[in-house]
């Protein structure tokens, strides 16, 4: 698959993410902090599905 989230998309992803696994772990929230996963993982990768069907990018355009 063609990345399609860019770097400050990325770090926002991964910072949000690991922020609710995090908050999860130590109890200051319930079992939902768990969804941190998702954008964890499309930080990580650089994909995300939602942005598939509507064709949007966060990468920089290429010349």
């Amino acid at each position: 698959m063609k990345a399609n989230v860019g770097s400050i998309d990325r770090a926002l992803r991964i910072a949000v993410g690991l922020g609710l696994i995090t908050a999860a772990l130590t109890g200051v929230i319930g079992a939902w902090g768990w969804l941190g996963l998702i954008p964890l993982a499309t930080g990580l990768f650089r994909v995300c599905p939602a942005y598939l069907p509507f064709g949007l990018s966060t990468c920089p355009m290429k010349k």
